[in-house]
């Protein structure tokens, strides 16, 4: 009781090995796991020819097709004479019936022997004058339609194997599109290593325009020009930090990044609040780099790695959406950061205040909308926003009341944070709004200075009536410079 598997090569028959002839020789029949691959037809003619192409329109996806092929073969496997079961290029090499065959063989029986073939991208590299020792990706079609960004580094060359239907193809294109631009060239090798070997150049976005796609089409995706890999930027920041790297950048510490990393945080926030795409490219470019030099450094020391830094951060992300990863369903966005909070209580293992993990560091007036958005979230809230204006109303009148610094102070703070939950239930971002006041009003009191300028006028002399007439010019002067949809203040 034996399973053979033997390895049809990627489509010519004279790349059958010697080991797969003889075997094929003196076998009496042999099964196939399709018979749509060249070779067949130059196997021994004496063959009695079974396939498993049926099972592909029985079965309702690729999943229960292998399943339902490797069953079969370890039926087929487990009789006197055994069974030689074949496959196109090398068992090993996207065969998954083949993985599925071991599995349940090793726990079980038959023995299987592997009969080594040449895969498909052995005479695919050929083609392209392609060392597979540079960096070379393998990746199949599927798995890759499966994801919504794709496991490659683009730094390096990749292989996108059992391209072979245009039906698939736009769900490759679409994963690529994550990754690289839409008019990075491409390279389609058809049937390679045959008479038929055929390559064609074109941009990634009429990927799925081919009407060339067949059974024996592979991808190739040739590398992005300089560094473009998360990958590639740890091996700059590694360099860097290393012996022979830069003075300033071995000096760094955690404490003495933390001040970098705040202000390329704001000036990363600040290029959103301008709706500047090209400077939030860099901002974030510059963030980024905080973090790798952070996690470097980490490294140096041996406190965590980068892998550590982005499994923890994979993990919660899902143990944290169980409506998309799990079978929870949720009604809207309120339920889903209420259930947020309820999972960060549970990763803790104990009891704790919602407010907690807030940052001390944060600006006062996002940390009070934080500490505001929490709360509400497990029921202390108003239940109508007219409770809310009320209570402004209510502060407002306990700071005309107050008398002493002291007491100014604690009842002002009071009005302030009022006003950010009136925010939070207008749904407007009180850090922006605020931002925005702050540029507008800016913008607006260099104008005035300007006018005051220009028309030989002394503000420090005028009074707020005598300045209020020039305001009035500059708000209007603002203004009539925005677009249309932000003239509202």
């Amino acid at each position: 009781m034996t399973i053979i598997i033997v390895g049809l090569g990627p489509g010519d028959p004279r790349h059958l090995t010697q080991e797969a002839w003889s075997v094929l020789e003196g076998a009496s029949e042999v099964w196939l796991r399709t018979e749509h691959h060249p070779t067949v037809t130059g196997l021994p003619p004496h063959l009695m020819l079974h396939s498993f192409d049926y099972l592909y329109e029985e079965a309702g996806d690729f999943a229960q097709v292998y399943q339902a092929i490797a069953g079969e073969v370890l039926r087929l496997g487990r009789r006197p004479q055994g069974v030689v079961y074949a496959v196109p290029g090398h068992p090993l090499v996207g065969e998954a019936t083949v993985g599925l065959i071991l599995s349940r063989a090793k726990k079980a029986g038959p023995a299987v022997r592997i009969v080594e073939g040449l895969s498909f991208i052995e005479p695919t590299l050929t083609s392209l004058r392609t060392d597979a020792l540079a960096g070379l990706q393998v990746c199949d079609a599927l798995e890759l339609a499966s994801r919504h960004h794709p496991p490659l580094n683009p730094d390096l060359p990749a292989l996108v194997g059992q391209l072979y239907s245009r039906a698939l193809t736009s769900d490759v294109k679409l994963t690529l599109m994550n990754q690289y631009p839409h008019d990075h060239e491409v390279i389609l090798v058809h049937a390679a290593g045959t008479l038929e070997q055929r390559l064609v150049r074109f941009p990634l976005y009429e990927l799925d325009r081919r009407e060339d796609i067949a059974h024996l089409t592979t991808l190739y995706v040739p590398p992005l020009p300089g560094v473009s890999s998360f990958e590639g930027l740890q091996d700059t920041v590694a360099h860097l930090r290393a012996p022979g790297g830069c003075p300033w950048d071995r000096e760094q510490t955690h404490e003495s990044l933390r001040r970098g990393l705040l202000e390329e945080a704001y000036e990363t926030a600040e290029a959103i609040d301008q709706g500047d795409v090209k400077a939030l490219q860099e901002e974030l470019g510059d963030l980024l780099l905080q973090i790798i030099l952070q996690t470097q450094i980490a490294t140096e020391e041996g406190e965590f790695l980068m892998a550590r830094v982005i499994a923890g951060i994979d993990a919660k992300l899902k143990h944290r959406h169980p409506h998309v990863w799990g079978g929870r369903t949720v009604q809207g966005t309120e339920e889903v950061l209420r259930r947020w909070e309820e999972l960060k209580q549970e990763e803790k293992g104990e009891k704790r205040s919602v407010l907690d993990g807030v940052p001390a560091a944060l600006p006062a007036l996002q940390q009070a909308d934080t500490y505001g958005q929490r709360a509400a979230h497990v029921g202390f809230d108003w239940p109508e926003v007219e409770g809310v204006v009320d209570k402004i109303r209510e502060e407002m009148a306990e700071v005309e009341a107050a008398t002493t610094p002291e007491e100014k102070e604690a009842e002002l703070g009071d009005l302030l944070f009022a006003a950010v939950n009136w925010a939070r239930w207008l749904r407007v971002d009180p850090e922006a709004a605020l931002r925005q006041a702050n540029a507008r009003f800016a913008r607006r009191f260099r104008d005035v200075e300007r006018m005051a300028r220009e028309r030989g006028l002394d503000m420090t002399t005028l009074t707020i009536d005598e300045l209020e007439p020039l305001w009035q010019e500059a708000k209007l002067n603002d203004l009539k410079s925005l677009p249309i949809s932000t003239m509202s203040s």
